[in-house]
């Protein structure tokens, strides 16, 4: 049902406009002046104001810049018994939906309403898609708590706004396309337009770049019509270049000469097209390696990596794990119509100690996984992939066999030098497996980062 505030210095007329309109169906709301309409506004989720234009202390056309002043998107008939075309003029200028003049026809006054509110369940449901949109990959929703993870979300505020290209590095499954996602989000300029993706190693050199630059009729067997390529359509907006280290060095030299001179032409064709787009590419390789050993351009990689973001895998943020399982697990529990599902203990010890080669993209589908098979509200060991219930050492991280002490303990040692000693051989085999990285030694052992550090200084292990 909706509600409509109807503001008019007249009782009568506003015991005369709540009958009617109430009577249509919808829930009325009344106000004797536009400070006691303000304040309804402030405190109300209104549908539609209607207003008097003549009104003491705060007319018609005052309220209604206060309205959208407060609420821009709010529509508002302005009703007078002076309609004048100078009037009328006034009230659309100031913003109003429309106006109407007393007296009137009450399927004139129902018409108007129903445009109206039929205006403003368009704007409330594109502004709706448009907040989910944004919502799922503007940076804060990029999940992690990890100082490493702050600091690439403050340079992507500093930098979301530029036009400057970005290159985004880690290792697959780490994010790097919701981190370009982000990008184009927060730049006012490009956030309306196109963001264009394009895996450079999922095709061939030459559909690589018909691709990227189009291609002209005939330019090729099978071309049989013109067809625009990724930089054409993504004009304006953004066009991420996703594993860019695959790319051959003749598109490689191809690219730069796009960068360089924002211009350039499709296959088989002698037009020159300009463009206006902003590149983010993103790379699982070492690229100054490949510079190196002559696979990349150098040139190239100047103008990809004017801002450098590096993506850390999983196992180098295990603080973030409960915060992405909650995510994940809340995300997908809304898509199977589930709720207040957990983690038990045992389980959560299995996902903190493996070792996450897919990154977050793998605990996303472990997650997904999980909820779909388990039994009741807790998720258990048997709820999750073989991998991680049977993947290599499922002892206790960095546990010793009783009859390997004599291996490394000599007999001579009392018993608190051979507890120290035991302790720092798990600290050494939780490292190992942790592959050097503190934060996750220390999860597998199940004690805190700063008894760890104490640990690794104790024991000359730093």
């Amino acid at each position: 049902m909706e509600t409509i505030l109807v503001v008019d210095d007249e009782k009568n007329y506003l015991i005369v406009m709540s009958a009617l309109l109430s009577e249509q169906g919808y829930e009325v709301l009344t106000a004797e002046n536009g400070l006691q309409a303000m304040e309804i506004i402030e405190n109300s989720d209104l549908d539609l104001v209607l207003t008097d234009m003549k009104m003491p202390q705060l007319d018609g056309i005052e309220l209604l810049k206060r309205i959208h002043q407060f609420k821009p998107e709010q529509p508002v008939i302005v009703m007078t018994a002076f309609g004048t075309v100078e009037k009328a003029v006034q009230a659309m200028k100031a913003g109003a939906f429309d106006y109407i003049t007393k007296p009137f026809q009450n399927e004139e006054l129902m018409l108007t309403i129903q445009k109206a509110l039929d205006m403003y369940k368009l704007v409330r449901d594109n502004k709706a898609l448009t907040q989910e949109l944004r919502q799922r990959y503007q940076f804060e929703n990029i999940i992690g708590k990890t100082k490493v993870m702050q600091d690439i979300f403050r340079m992507i505020e500093k930098v979301a706004d530029t036009q400057a290209n970005v290159l985004i590095t880690g290792e697959s499954g780490t994010g790097k396309e919701l981190i370009a996602r982000a990008i184009h989000q927060g730049n006012h300029i490009r956030r309306d337009k196109r963001f264009t993706t394009i895996n450079c190693a999922a095709l061939p050199e030459n559909l690589l770049e018909s691709e990227l630059f189009g291609h002209e009729k005939g330019a090729f067997t099978g071309a049989v019509s013109s067809r625009k390529g990724r930089f054409e359509i993504s004009h304006g907006g953004t066009l991420f270049l996703d594993e860019i280290g695959d790319m051959s060095l003749p598109l490689q030299a191809k690219l730069l000469r796009v960068i360089q001179e924002r211009e350039f032409e499709r296959l088989g064709g002698n037009k020159t097209i300009k463009v206006d787009v902003r590149l983010v590419a993103a790379s699982n390789q070492n690229l100054k390696q490949e510079t190196i050993e002559k696979r990349f351009r150098e040139d190239l990689l100047y103008r990809l990596n004017v801002i450098h973001l590096h993506i850390p895998p999983l196992r180098e943020r295990t603080d973030d794990i409960p915060l992405l399982v909650n995510h994940f697990i809340h995300m997908y529990s809304k898509k199977s119509d589930r709720s207040d599902l957990t983690v038990s203990p045992e389980a959560m010890r299995l996902i903190f100690a493996y070792h996450w080669p897919g990154n977050v993209r793998e605990l996303e589908n472990v997650i997904e996984r999980a909820v779909i098979l388990c039994a009741n509200q807790i998720i258990h060991p048997e709820d999750l992939p073989e991998d991680l219930t049977n993947g290599g050492d499922t002892r206790f991280p960095g546990s010793v066999e009783l009859d390997e002490i004599d291996k490394f303990i000599p007999a001579r040692l009392g018993l608190n030098e051979a507890l120290e000693s035991i302790e720092k051989k798990m600290i050494e085999r939780a490292l190992k497996r942790a592959n050097n990285v503190q934060a996750h030694a220390a999860s597998l052992l199940g004690i805190k980062k700063n008894v760890m550090q104490y640990k690794l200084k104790k024991y000359n292990l730093l």
